[in-house]
C-alpha cells in the first residue's frame, strides 16, 4: 500500500508501507492493506508507519485531512 504525506511546501514521506497510524480527530486509527475507503480530520500528532521492509518511520504533523481509498493513503498537511 502507498503513502503520501504532503503539505503546501514540500514532500514529508512516499512510500509503500505495511500499516500506518493517523492522529485522527476522534482518536488514533491505523490502516492497513485493503482498507475500506475513508475520509477523516487530523489532529496534531504522530504519523507513523511500517515500510515494507519492516522499519518504522514518522512525521510529526500540526494537523490536515487522509484520505484512504485504493490501497493508497494520501494525507495532506497544514
Amino acid at each position: 500500500m502507498k503513502l503520501e504525506i504532503i503539505s503546501a511546501q514540500e514532500v514529508l514521506f512516499t512510500g509503500e508501507v505495511a500499516s500506518a497510524t493517523l492522529p485522527g480527530a476522534m482518536g488514533e486509527f491505523t490502516v492497513l492493506r485493503n482498507h475500506a475507503s475513508l475520509l477523516a480530520v487530523l489532529t496534531a500528532g504522530t504519523v507513523r508507519y511500517t515500510d515494507a521492509a519492516g522499519a518504522d518511520g514518522s512525521a510529526e504533523i500540526t494537523g490536515g485531512i487522509a484520505d484512504v481509498d485504493n490501497n493508497v493513503i494520501s494525507v495532506c498537511v497544514y
